[in-house]
């Protein structure tokens, strides 16, 4: 549960442009603490570090996507989902574990992706490291099933179909919360 609102708190909002800023930093030091006190404001840094996940510079994608992930707030979803298809590995895998930090709340942008681009290698590659992660701990073995797709020789055949149908899935379990993340 979130701490409530003191004076420090309400200083560091007010300070996260400074921060987001400070991402681009050339010392790792200086931003890995910057990059903490970001994951520490939580919920109100995450719109700034979404737009820091299209920097040009892949070191700042990637302290956007490590903060990203400890906040897990859905309405990263689909920048990390979009960063499963960066092309640095690091800026991948970080997405890819933020949004198994997202479970479920996550799922709706990945499943999307996968029916619009399943020739994609880089975000079948990052679905399956999420939905590796996830087997068990997703209802109605959509993780298994995702998986035994992904796995097929040519997966971009099969992947359309499962993942709309996992799609109508959740959203029959879900209902529309899971279409407003």
């Amino acid at each position: 549960m979130p701490e409530p609102p003191n004076d420090q708190n309400f200083r560091e909002i007010d300070n996260i442009p400074a921060l987001v800023a400070a991402l681009a930093h050339d010392d790792p030091v200086e931003r890995n603490h910057t990059r903490e006190a970001l994951v520490a404001i939580g919920k109100p840094a995450v719109k700034y570090l979404v737009k820091l996940m299209s920097d040009p510079r892949s070191h700042v994608r990637w302290e956007a996507a490590k903060a990203l992930g400890p906040i897990g707030d859905p309405a990263a979803a689909q920048a990390l989902v979009n960063a499963l298809e960066d092309e640095d590995t690091d800026v991948r895998w970080l997405a890819a574990a933020g949004m198994i930090t997202l479970g479920c709340s996550g799922l709706q942008p990945l499943l999307v992706a996968l029916i619009d681009r399943p020739d994609s290698i880089w975000l079948r590659d990052g679905a399956h490291h999420v939905f590796h992660d996830l087997v068990g701990k997703l209802p109605f073995q959509l993780a298994r099933r995702m998986l035994n797709v992904l796995d097929q020789p040519e997966p971009e055949l099969a992947i359309p179909q499962v993942a709309n149908e996992s799609l109508n899935a959740l959203k029959t379990l879900f209902g529309d919360a899971e279409e407003s993340t």
